[in-house]
Formats: C-alpha cells, sequence, structure tokens
C-alpha cells in the first residue's frame, strides 16, 4: 500500500472527472458516446478574448503577476461588481486564483480550524465536502429534496447552525441541480444569519450569467451579513473559458489578505495570460454572455420537455446553470441480467454501458436517487440521448 498522508486518504476521487473518464475510454474504444457529464459550456472563448490573450503573449505578458492578480483584472472585477450587482469593494479585497475550485478552497483553508462545522445544503457539488475535509472541518448536511425545488430554508438553516458552525457554503445558481435562490429567499437566510455572528458566508455564485430568472441575486446585498459574505466568481462558465483557470473572491479585507497570504505559498498568482484574457472579457462587448445563456435556455427548455417523457423520472425545471437533475427513485433496486440498481451511480453506469450516454450519479451530490445531466451540448445530442436513455431503462424490471 502507498503510504500517502491521511489527509489525502480521507478524500474521496471527483466523480464528475471520474466519468467523464470513463466516458472518453469508451470512445477510445469506438463507440458513440454522448457525454452529458462534464460541468462545462461547449462554445468557444469568445474571439475578442482570445485576441487580449494573443496581444498579451506578445506583449510579454511572461512574468509572474502579483500573488492576487494584476491590479487591473482586480479593478475590473471591482468595477463588475458595482455595475452588475451593486457592491462596493476595494482592489484590495479581490483576490484572483487559479479557477474558482481553488477561490472556495482558499477560503476554506484560510478560515477554518480542526473541529468547526460547515453546513453545506445538499445537493451539493462534490468538492465542497472534501475541500472542508481538507481544511479538517466537519461538513453538516442540510438536505433539500425535489419537493422543496433543492433549496434549504431559512427553518432548516436555523436548526443547524450550533456554536461551532463557522461557515456556509452557498451555490445559486445551483450546480447540480440549476436551482436559483430568490431575493426573498435569500433575505430569509440572510435573517437567520444575522443572528449569529460567527459565521460566514461562502457565496459560489460561478453560474451568475446562466439564470433564466433575470436579475442574478446575491446574499452579499444584505447589510446585516455583508461583511461575513464571501463573493465566489469567475469567467469559466459566463464566457467559456474553463481553461483559462481565472477565479477569484470578493471578501472581507482579513480574508482576502489571507487567501494571499495563503496562495503565495503555494500557487501564487495565475496564469499572466489568462489574467489579460479575463479583463477582456469583463470590460469588452457582453454580447456573447446573452447569446450563450439564450443557447442554454433553448437547450434546457427542450431537454426538460423530453425527460419529463421519461417513465420514471421526476423533473424539476431548472432556472440557472445548464444542468438538469432528475428523481430517479422508481428505478432503484431493479434489475437487468445480473446488475441490481442500488443508487443513482449504479443507475449512472448502466446508463453509460447500455445507453452510451454519460450522466453523473448523484451520490456524489448527496443526492443518491437523483442523476445530473449537462445540457451543455446540442439540441440533435439531446434528442438522441433522451431517445437512448428511454430504451435503456424498459430493459430494468
Amino acid at each position: 500500500m502507498n503510504p500517502v498522508s491521511l489527509r489525502l486518504a480521507s478524500l474521496a476521487p471527483s466523480e464528475t472527472l471520474a466519468m467523464s473518464q470513463k466516458s472518453n475510454e469508451l470512445k477510445a474504444m469506438g463507440f458513440d458516446v454522448i457525454n452529458m457529464s462534464v460541468g462545462e459550456p461547449d462554445f468557444f472563448t469568445p474571439d475578442h478574448i482570445k485576441l487580449a490573450a494573443k496581444q498579451a503573449v506578445d506583449n510579454n505578458f511572461s512574468f509572474y503577476s502579483p500573488v492576487p492578480g494584476y491590479p487591473a483584472l482586480r479593478k475590473a472585477i471591482v468595477e463588475k461588481l458595482k455595475k452588475e450587482n451593486g457592491l462596493d469593494y476595494t482592489v484590495d479585497q479581490i483576490v484572483c486564483s487559479n479557477g474558482a475550485k481553488q477561490s472556495v478552497c482558499n477560503v476554506l483553508l484560510s478560515i477554518i480550524s480542526p473541529g468547526d462545522e460547515v453546513i453545506v445544503p445538499a445537493p451539493y457539488w462534490v468538492s465542497y465536502v472534501e475541500m472542508v475535509k481538507l481544511a479538517e472541518g466537519k461538513n453538516v448536511i442540510v438536505s433539500a429534496g425535489i419537493e422543496q425545488d433543492f433549496k434549504i430554508t431559512a427553518a432548516q438553516l436555523e436548526a443547524a447552525v450550533t456554536p461551532k458552525t463557522k461557515a456556509l457554503i452557498l451555490c445559486s445558481p445551483s450546480n447540480p441541480t440549476g436551482s436559483v435562490y430568490s431575493k426573498e429567499e435569500l433575505q430569509a437566510l440572510a435573517a437567520v444569519l444575522a443572528k449569529h455572528p460567527q459565521v460566514y458566508i461562502l457565496s459560489d455564485e460561478i453560474y451568475e450569467h446562466i439564470n433564466y430568472l433575470g436579475k442574478h441575486e446575491s446574499i452579499a446585498q444584505f447589510e446585516s451579513v455583508r461583511e461575513r459574505v464571501i463573493v465566489i466568481n469567475g469567467v469559466s462558465k459566463a464566457y467559456a473559458m474553463t481553461g483559462w483557470r481565472i477565479g477569484w473572491i470578493a471578501a472581507p479585507q482579513w480574508i482576502a489578505s489571507a487567501c494571499n497570504k495563503l496562495q503565495g505559498q503555494y500557487t501564487s498568482g495565475p496564469c499572466s495570460v489568462s489574467q489579460e484574457a479575463a479583463r477582456a472579457a469583463y470590460t469588452g462587448d457582453q454580447a456573447c454572455v446573452a447569446e450563450m445563456r439564450t443557447a442554454f435556455e433553448r437547450r434546457k427548455n427542450l431537454i426538460v420537455k423530453l425527460m419529463r417523457e421519461v417513465p420514471g423520472f421526476k423533473v424539476q425545471e431548472p432556472k440557472g446553470a445548464f444542468y438538469v437533475f432528475p428523481d430517479c427513485s422508481a428505478y432503484i433496486g431493479k434489475s437487468f441480467k445480473d446488475k441490481t440498481i442500488t443508487n443513482a451511480t449504479d443507475l449512472a453506469m448502466f446508463l453509460l454501458e447500455e445507453a452510451h450516454v454519460a450522466a453523473v450519479g448523484g451520490v456524489a451530490f448527496g443526492a443518491p436517487n437523483c442523476l445530473r445531466f449537462s445540457y451543455a451540448t446540442s439540441d440533435e445530442n439531446i434528442v438522441k440521448a433522451i431517445d437512448r436513455i428511454k430504451v435503456a431503462l424498459a430493459k430494468l424490471a
């Protein structure tokens, strides 16, 4: 047995990346696999952003940047927060990192001490609970099922808070469910948190611009909790820039300084060329964002319509992001040949093998009866995938 650290041994591998890898392995063997497991846009990065990156290379942006990112990029983020969200920050309160994933981890490692409790609403993004483990905190899972649109209530939050609670992780629009908290729902959560000044709020808003309700709402807008909110965002989803790896936080000064100190000891600043591309994304024409959102909404309408025709699937219409998260409880316990479906992860593997459609089982998201399908793919693939799923599921008895 390899003597890896206990810290690493406690972590689970990423199920989303594992399913994508299995899908690619089948593709390499010649199978026509429709991959609906990946959480990234299928669009190319807009041309004006790529041009800014090329110019950055020509202008010799080839040296280390400041640890929290170039001042010009952080200034663009400050202006975006003011213009789009009505939030006031200084450049020193912004820390840019290698993707929003690192931003989340930076914050948790900076504020969580061993034994601190972190409230994580379920369904949750797979990495949240693993990052809490890495920080030696304790996950406190609060479950919200499809009957409440996968969103926790103020009463549930109040019941979960203890003297040991240090943080709440909130993701809206949500990965994996596509649910979006309304202003009123966020206000109710903020009212609870106002009574517990020891609790910090990590507000993951990476899907902010893929929102089908109109204006994005951030819990940072409420003065009662504003000084305890860490906004986490980036360019990956809105601008189709997943591989450029630029995420950021807007945080109380002491947390921004802590993340700066931490990041300075293990990755330093993010890629210099990517930072210039991200600056162009925020300061340039925003028409590309609306165009991609329109395409995602069309696909959302299509997949919800078709998926509601799948026998046994309960489907809540997503209000943001690019995922649909059906409850598949009707198939738990059913069998095909010598295989019995014990949870949604088994069902995901069955669909990969029998339908050649890759989805991610809900166990890793804290929802063992659900499947996550990404509709960041073509309309043709969506139609073909649902047809294949229907045929495969008919084999289970």
